[in-house]
C-alpha cells in the first residue's frame, strides 16, 4: 500500500496518534525523496545508457572504418611488396646487364690493348729491318694475319741453287741478328719458288729446292746467333705464288723466302678457352 494512503486511513480512522503521524509523513517524506532520486538516477542511467549507444554505434563506425582503412593499407602494402620485388628483379637484370657491359668493355680494353702492341710490334719490326728495307734486300708484310720478313730468292741463291751468294750471307746475318734481338718469339724460314718446273738429280722438284734453300736461310741465321730452338723450316714449292707466273717480272715476285714471326697463341682471343678444353682431354 503506499504510503499516502496509508496516511490518508490513518487520518480518517481517528485512532491514530498525531506522533505516529508526524512519524509517518516524514517516513513517506522520506520515501518519496528516495523515489525521487532513484527516479532521477534511473533517468540518469537511461541517458547515459543512450549516450553509451549513440557512443558504441559510433565507434563501432569508427571500426568499420578503421577497417576498411585498414583493407585498404593490407592492399596497399601487398602492391608495395610486388612493386618492391619487382624493383629487385629490374635491379639484379640491370645489375647482370651492367657486369655484362663492364666484362665487354674489359674484354675490348683487352683486345685493343694488344691490337696496339700488335702495331706497335709492327712498327718495331719495320723500324729494326729499316736499313735492309731502304737497300731493297727485303720487305716487311702482314700476311693472313701474320708478321712476315720477305726476301727475294734472286738476291739470295743463283737460279737452281740453294747455296747463298756472298751478298745474300751478310742479308741473312744481318736478319739472325736482328731477329735473335726479338725475345720469346719463333720463327719460320718458307722457301717459296715460280712454277718452272727443275727436275734435277739433287733437287728432283721445286719441293726440294725451296726445302733447301729453307734449311740454308735457317742455318745462316743460327750461326749468325739466333737460338736454334727459336726457328724452324718449310717448303711450299710453287703452291702459294702471290703473282701470276705468266711473265719474269711475277715469276720473280713468287721465288722468294718468308721468315713467319709464329704468332704468340697466348694473346689472341679465346687463348684461355682453348687451354681449358686442352685440360679436358
Amino acid at each position: 500500500m503506499r504510503p499516502v494512503l496509508l496516511l490518508l486511513l490513518l487520518a480518517t480512522s481517528g485512532c491514530v496518534t498525531q506522533k505516529t503521524f508526524d512519524a509517518l509523513k516524514t517516513e513517506r517524506d522520506g520515501l518519496e525523496t528516495t523515489l525521487e532520486e532513484k527516479n532521477k538516477a534511473l533517468g540518469e542511467l537511461e541517458a547515459r545508457q543512450k549516450k553509451l549507444a549513440a557512443d558504441k554505434q559510433s565507434l563501432e563506425a569508427q571500426l568499420a572504418e578503421e577497417q576498411d582503412k585498414a583493407k585498404d593499407l593490407g592492399a596497399r602494402i601487398d602492391r608495395l611488396h610486388t612493386d618492391m620485388a619487382n624493383v629487385t628483379k629490374d635491379k639484379s637484370r640491370l645489375q647482370a646487364s651492367v657486369e655484362e657491359m663492364t666484362r665487354a668493355l674489359a674484354e675490348l680494353e683487352k683486345r685493343r690493348a694488344e691490337a696496339e702492341g700488335r702495331i706497335s710490334e709492327f712498327k718495331n719490326l719495320i723500324a729494326r729491318f729499316r736499313s735492309l728495307i731502304d737497300a731493297g734486300k727485303l720487305k716487311v708484310k702482314i700476311v693472313e694475319g701474320r708478321m712476315v720478313v720477305v726476301l727475294a730468292t734472286d738476291i739470295l741463291f743463283a737460279s737452281g741453287s740453294a747455296s747463298l751468294s756472298k751478298d745474300g750471307k751478310a742479308a741473312i746475318a744481318e736478319v739472325g741478328q736482328v731477329l735473335a734481338s726479338i725475345p720469346k718469339r719463333s720463327f719460320q724460314v718458307e722457301g717459296h719458288t715460280d712454277n718452272v718446273p727443275i727436275g734435277t738429280a739433287q733437287y728432283p722438284s721445286n719441293w726440294e729446292l725451296a726445302a733447301a734453300r729453307a734449311i740454308t736461310v735457317l742455318k745462316s741465321m743460327v750461326e749468325a746467333g739466333l737460338p736454334a730452338e727459336r726457328i724452324s723450316a718449310a717448303s711450299f714449292a710453287e703452291t702459294r705464288p702471290v703473282a701470276s707466273n705468266d711473265s719474269k717480272e711475277t715469276k720473280a715476285q713468287n721465288r722468294r723466302i718468308e721468315i713467319i714471326i709464329v704468332p704468340d697463341l697466348s694473346q689472341l682471343p679465346g687463348f684461355e678457352e682453348l687451354k681449358a678444353l686442352d685440360a679436358k682431354q
